[in-house]
C-alpha cells in the first residue's frame, strides 16, 4: 500500500483507515522516495508510539526514519526541537514552554481578541462573496504569532507564502528548499536585529538564553512561525465549513456561543488536520499492536485514524458538539505534544465565538462540491472558502 493514501473532499479518512484498524493494525506501506515504513492506526497503539521517545525517535539522521517530503532530511536542523530527542529536545523545549503558558494564554487573551475583531469587521465591511481563508481564517493566528514573536504584520504575506510552500508535497525538492531558505534568510536578518536592538518579543527573549547560536535561534523561529500560524488557520477554516455542513451544529452554536469551547475540541478530533500522521524511526526493538519491529524500522502514527477509532470515541464518524472529546490526539501525545496547543485552542475558541455571534448568517457561497480542499500538505485545509451572510 502506498501512503499517504488519496482522500475523497470533505472530512472524512480514507475508508482504508477503519479495515486498517481492525485488520492490519500496523501495516506496511510504501513511501515517495521508495522506503518501507508501518502505519500505525489504533487510538492505543499510536498514543503508545508517541509517548515512548526512548525506542521511538524523531531525528532524521536514525535509520529507518520515514520521509514523507519533497526533500529528504538527512539530519535534524539545528533548533528544530520537532525532530530532535531529549537531552537536545529537552534543552530546546524548556526556552519556549514558558511562552505558552496558561498565564500567558490568558494574559494574551485581550490581543487575541482585538485581532480577530479587526479582522472580522474588515471581513464584514468588505464585498460578497468574501473568502474566510484569506480574510479571517489565515490572518488571524498569522497576526497573533506575528505579534508573539516580533515580526511585522507587513511581512506576513512574504512568510505566509514561502511557509505554504514548505509544506506543499506536490511541489519539487527544489522550490520547497527555495522557499525554506529565504524564510531562514529573513529571520537570521531579524535574529541579528533583535540581538542588537531586543524587545518585547519571544525571539529578543530567545536570542538572550545562554548558548544559543542564531542558527538554532533561526531553526526555532521557523518552527514556531509556520507551526504557529498554518494549523490554526487550516483548523478554523475547516470547523466553519465542517458546522455548515451540519446546520444544525451552526445553530447550536449560535444559540449557545458557550458550547463553542467544548466544541473546539471535538472539531479537533473530528477534522485531525494533521492528516498524514507524526513519524518516528524505530531505535530500540518494540512490539506495537502485536507486531514486532526491530531497530531501523519507520513507523507512521495516524492521528486522523486514532481520533476515528470507536474503541476510544463512540460513533467516531459523527460530529458531536457535546461529546467529552479531550483526550483526542489532534496536538499528537508525549514529549512532542504540540507546545502552541493552548495558543491554538485560543484562537480557534475566539474565532468561532466571533463568527457565530457577529456573523450567525455565514454561509458557503460555493457548492461543497466547488470547495478546493488541500490534499497535498501535511496539515488539511481549504484554499479557500467563499462566504455571504
Amino acid at each position: 500500500m502506498d501512503y499517504p493514501i488519496a482522500r475523497r473532499p470533505g472530512f472524512d479518512p480514507p475508508a482504508e483507515f477503519a479495515s486498517l484498524r481492525v485488520d492490519a493494525p500496523v501495516c506496511p506501506v510504501s513511501l515517495r522516495h521508495g522506503q518501507q515504513a508501518h502505519l500505525v492506526t489504533r487510538y492505543d497503539d499510536v498514543r503508545a508510539v508517541l509517548r515512548d521517545h526512548d525506542r521511538f525517535s524523531s531525528d532524521p539522521s536514525t535509520p529507518g526514519f520515514p520521509q514523507l517530503r519533497p526533500v529528504v532530511d538527512r539530519k535534524a536542523a539545528p533548533g528544530s526541537f520537532l525532530v530532535t530527542d531529549p537531552p537536545e529536545h529537552t534543552r530546546y523545549r524548556r526556552m519556549v514552554t514558558g511562552e505558552f503558558t496558561v498565564r500567558r494564554m490568558e494574559a494574551l487573551r485581550i490581543e487575541v481578541q482585538r485581532i480577530t475583531d479587526e479582522r472580522l469587521a474588515a471581513l464584514r465591511s468588505g464585498p460578497r462573496p468574501a473568502d474566510l481563508v484569506s480574510a479571517f481564517a489565515l490572518p488571524v493566528p498569522s497576526d497573533v504569532i506575528c505579534l508573539l514573536l516580533g515580526v511585522p504584520v507587513a511581512d506576513q504575506e512574504f512568510f505566509s507564502t514561502r511557509s505554504r510552500a514548505h509544506l506543499d508535497r506536490s511541489l519539487s525538492a527544489e522550490r520547497v528548499r527555495a522557499a525554506l531558505d529565504e524564510l531562514h534568510a529573513y529571520l537570521a536578518d531579524l535574529i541579528r536585529a533583535r540581538r542588537l536592538d531586543p524587545r518585547d518579543d519571544l525571539i529578543s527573549r530567545l536570542v538572550r538564553e545562554p548558548g544559543l547560536t542564531d542558527e538554532e535561534a533561526v531553526g526555532m523561529a521557523v518552527l514556531l512561525l509556520v507551526g504557529g500560524h498554518e494549523t490554526t488557520a487550516n483548523s478554523i477554516a475547516l470547523s466553519v465549513l465542517a458546522l455548515q455542513r451540519e446546520p444544525a451544529a451552526w445553530e447550536a452554536l449560535v444559540a449557545a456561543p458557550d458550547l463553542v469551547d467544548n466544541a473546539v475540541e471535538e472539531l479537533l478530533r473530528f477534522l485531525s488536520p494533521v492528516h498524514h500522521g507524526v513519524v518516528r524511526a524505530v531505535a530500540g526493538e518494540a512490539t506495537v499492536g502485536g507486531t514486532v519491529l526491530a531497530a531501523g524500522e519507520g513507523v507512521i502514527a495516524s492521528l486522523f485514524a486514532a481520533n476515528r477509532d470507536p474503541a476510544a470515541f463512540p460513533d467516531p464518524d459523527r460530529l458531536d458538539l457535546r461529546r467529552d472529546a479531550r483526550a483526542h490526539l489532534a496536538f499528537g501525545s508525549g514529549v512532542h505534544q504540540c507546545v502552541g496547543q493552548l495558543l491554538a485552542r485560543l484562537e480557534m475558541r475566539v474565532a468561532l465565538r466571533a463568527l457565530v455571534t457577529h456573523l450567525p448568517t455565514l454561509r458557503p457561497a460555493v457548492p461543497f462540491e466547488d470547495v478546493e480542499f488541500k490534499f497535498d500538505a501535511p496539515i488539511y485545509g481549504l484554499r479557500s472558502l467563499p462566504i455571504t451572510w
